[in-house]
């Protein structure tokens, strides 16, 4: 095998967790005599929880940078941009890039994200049907508005939801089209979903639970949505946001192992010792990630080995909770969302100001918890879950907060 002891550190991928990366190395005085990042999408490292507000004409391209242009060179890192790597060469410790560049590397680190999940049905080639994922994709979406409209969003995930809501607000007219019984099954339950529904729906958006496409119908450019059971649904506009998969081709293909993503230890190290990965295309244990706070632990996690840090921890996952706005409406989730045969439930709900709360609790330990509406007290249901904190002393009180349960210990 092929050593390059003084060759850079290369990173394959410029998203979120990647930039974070490289961020922790600069602050803990890396090793390396240099970082050269490849990146496929054609502008540097970008806020890519702010799309849906670009879409929605919330604030603009400038605003989504994470780091201007002077900050890289400044440190001594070289990004390539619309230069993704075509070839992992794990023996010669070198990557080849889709313009036949080739680039010796010391350590390699895969930052390759993730790609939409296709639907699997006929018509997706269809002009006129995008993906919700990346800046040119919101670029694609945005520059549709100006002629189609009317648009049709499938998938009801928090993805999906903020499509929707991008449209809308930009003038269409819109139908979420979901499979499951209500919309953010992943982070809510059936009474918080139909809640969320309903005031989506007050708010302009037409939306179909319960419902899956069968094709997407059209010559050239798509017409209508055919549904499972028949109907069809005129549309200038389709957008696919049904989920992600881990990007592990790369990876696979120069023989790294992978299952649903690229596998790693504690330190982000693959099956090749010399090539690390972090954030979706990953997998831990039998976990993958599909937020963004996962990848920036791992992140701190690996710049603190290849900083050969003597306190570095590690990488150990915690629950992550979901924080969203929807059109306005908050929405925080964390830990488990299915009761099981030894869950007991504190469920409360106000209808006329739009809020709701449930906590599950085993052996009076808080498992999960979920609040629409009003979520003041998120963060701290996530300590108490992340702690396995007995409750005890404040059960019953624990629905109204933590400055009530602390008077009441």
């Amino acid at each position: 095998m092929t050593t390059h002891p003084t060759a850079p550190l290369v990173i394959c991928g410029h998203g979120m967790v990647a930039q974070r990366l490289i961020e922790h190395l600069v602050a803990n005085g890396h090793p390396f005599s240099k970082i050269v990042v490849f990146n496929g999408e054609p502008v540097s490292a970008y806020n890519r929880i702010q799309l849906s507000s670009l879409l929605a004409n919330e604030v603009t391209e400038t605003d989504l940078a994470l780091k201007p242009a002077h900050w890289f060179s400044q440190h001594q890192i070289e990004v390539r941009n619309h230069e993704p790597i075509a070839r992992i060469e794990v023996e010669q410790s070198r990557v080849v890039t889709a313009h036949g560049f080739v680039q010796p590397y010391s350590k390699l680190i895969l930052a390759t994200g993730s790609n939409p999940s296709s639907l699997g049905i006929p018509g997706e080639e269809l002009d006129d049907v995008l993906m919700f994922r990346s800046l040119s994709d919101t670029r694609a979406m945005i520059e549709k508005t100006r002629y189609c409209q009317s648009a049709l969003v499938i998938g009801g995930g928090f993805l999906g939801l903020e499509a929707a809501e991008g449209l809308r607000a930009r003038g269409m007219t819109v139908t979420l089209l979901h499979r499951s019984s209500h919309v953010l099954n992943r982070q809510l339950d059936r009474t918080s979903g139909d809640m969320l529904k309903a005031l989506l729906e007050h708010r302009g958006l037409s939306v179909l639970t319960g419902y899956a496409p069968k094709a997407l119908l059209g010559k050239q450019q798509v017409k209508a949505v055919q549904l499972h059971d028949d109907t069809l649904l005129t549309t200038d506009l389709v957008v696919i946001a049904t989920g992600i998969t881990p990007n592990t081709e790369l990876a696979a293909a120069a023989g790294l192992h992978c299952e649903r993503g690229i596998c790693v230890d504690q330190q982000m190290r693959t099956s090749h010792p010399a090539v690390y990965a972090l954030g979706e295309c990953s997998q831990f244990h039998n976990q993958t990630f599909g937020l963004v706070e996962p990848g920036f632990q791992q992140a701190r996690a690996l710049a603190e080995h290849l900083c050969q840090q003597t306190d570095a921890q590690g990488f150990a996952p915690v629950e992550i909770p979901t924080r969203l706005k929807i059109s306005g409406i908050p929405i925080y989730s964390c830990g488990r969302v299915e009761p099981g045969p030894d869950t007991e439930t504190i469920q409360w709900r106000d209808g006329p100001k739009h809020r709701y709360g449930r906590l599950l609790i085993e052996r009076n330990r808080v498992v999960g918890a979920m609040l629409l509406g009003d979520t003041t007290n998120g963060a701290w249901y996530t300590d108490l879950i992340r702690s396995a904190q007995d409750i005890s002393d404040y059960r019953n009180a624990i629905a109204f907060g933590q400055p009530y349960c602390e008077a009441a210990a």
